[in-house]
């Protein structure tokens, strides 16, 4: 007998906070423009931990805006990116009042604990007297991870309410549960999404593992140093069919998978059994093969292991069609915006799928011959399959993959 296919879910809404801007028109701009912004300064913590670079929301470090008890610099991105999530499907105050809430997210609201005198301020991320950095004395305690909550009681949200942290996969991992809730019967209606506010320490970190690139974020460039974070957020609303009916959709999550190979508390597997494996899990679900995919947005973070693994990867899964399948590389936009790439990527594969073409890459300087993927960068490429695959990895060995797809219902 043929397996029995999976209910659908549908993205009926977008909406995302980004160093492009704090839409997800914003986000599609500036995607298609020929050349990345580069990104600015975060003032490093100790004399032996230098300045590091992160591609940051215009405008968002603005620490004096927010006042004491006010939602802490992720939460407010996810807020933005919600209420235009929301507003983008056309949602009711009934429909929402019952709508379940995940957000991922690998750091939280740490930021905002690395200071402020007062316990509620966050650390304004710029030199004080005689230059140096400002580490204000950190204030009570207060619960990091808290995104979600905020999001869900900001927007009157009685569902299900769920934080999911696991580093660089975080927002994958939430997604597959988000979709789980609306196959399960559990919601019609799940805002999910991927949340990150810059944090100094976490930046602090990644230098000292000399896994920071100087420059900028270059994927499969042959000089990349490493990768360069960014922040922000990205939310979609996801909705079963019957919450979706009469409302014009993205597309749908085909198919997501998931597995953590516990390789290394930081390196990838370099033989990439399991993202193979998650990947195929993913597209057979999905019921699509290699052939019906149209576009790949990599995990691709430009440190070296990743981005040469993943490319071996690909070229697993989607065997001689490999190298004709173009990837988007995403990440050398907007940066590695950590716990909520993958909600990102989730957002630009909609995107894609609305408007039916892929926007330029951002030109490499040289391509690492070591990852010779498909990578346009002369121009717009016509998505001319609507299904996109999307990865994300983690420290600690966790890895997603979903297809999404695009088109009529």
């Amino acid at each position: 007998m043929p397996p029995t296919a999976t209910p659908d879910v549908f993205v009926t809404g977008v909406g995302a906070v980004s160093c492009l801007g704090a839409t997800a028109d914003a986000l599609w701009a500036g995607l298609r423009r020929t050349a990345a912004d580069r990104p600015t300064a975060v003032p490093g913590l100790t004399e032996r931990v230098p300045d590091v670079l992160a591609y940051q929301v215009p405008g968002g470090a603005a620490a004096a805006d927010a006042p004491q008890g006010a939602p802490g610099r992720a939460a407010r991105f996810a807020l933005a990116a919600a209420r235009e999530a929301v507003a983008d499907a056309g949602l009711g105050a009934h429909e929402l009042a019952e709508a379940a809430v995940v957000i991922g997210t690998a750091v939280g609201e740490s930021g905002g604990r690395e200071g402020g005198p007062d316990g509620g301020a966050e650390p304004a991320y710029g030199p004080g007297a005689g230059g140096a950095a400002q580490v204000p004395a950190p204030g009570p305690w207060e619960p990091v991870f808290s995104v979600a909550t905020t999001v869900g009681a900001e927007l009157g949200t009685f569902g299900a309410n769920i934080s999911v942290s696991n580093a660089c996969a975080a927002s994958g991992y939430a997604l597959s549960v988000a979709v789980d809730l609306i196959r399960r019967g559990e919601a019609d209606t799940v805002l999910l999404g991927g949340a990150e506010g810059i944090a100094r320490v976490p930046l602090a970190s990644f230098s000292r593992l000399g896994a920071a690139d100087p420059e900028t974020c270059r994927p499969f460039d042959a000089d990349r140093r490493g990768t360069v974070f960014g922040e922000g957020a990205a939310v979609l609303v996801l909705q079963s069919a019957r919450a979706a009916a009469g409302r014009r959709v993205y597309g749908r999550v085909l198919g997501t998978a998931w597995s953590c190979d516990a390789h290394h508390p930081t390196a990838p597997d370099p033989g990439g059994e399991q993202l193979v494996r998650v990947a195929r899990a993913a597209l057979a679900q999905a019921r699509r093969g290699p052939g019906d995919i149209g576009c790949v947005i990599p995990h691709g973070t430009g440190t070296r292991q990743n981005d040469v693994v993943e490319y071996e990867v690909l070229r697993e899964v989607l065997g001689d069609r490999g190298a004709r399948t173009p990837l988007f590389s995403l990440k050398a936009f907007i940066g590695h915006t950590a716990g909520a790439a993958a909600a990102f990527a989730a957002v630009t594969a909609a995107l894609m799928a609305r408007h039916g073409e892929i926007p330029a890459n951002v030109a490499l300087g040289r391509q690492d011959p070591q990852c010779p993927v498909r990578l346009p960068q002369d121009g717009p490429t016509a998505l001319r399959r609507p299904n996109v695959l999307v990865n994300a990895y983690a420290f600690g060995g966790s890895n997603f993959t979903m297809v999404f797809g695009g088109g009529a219902r």
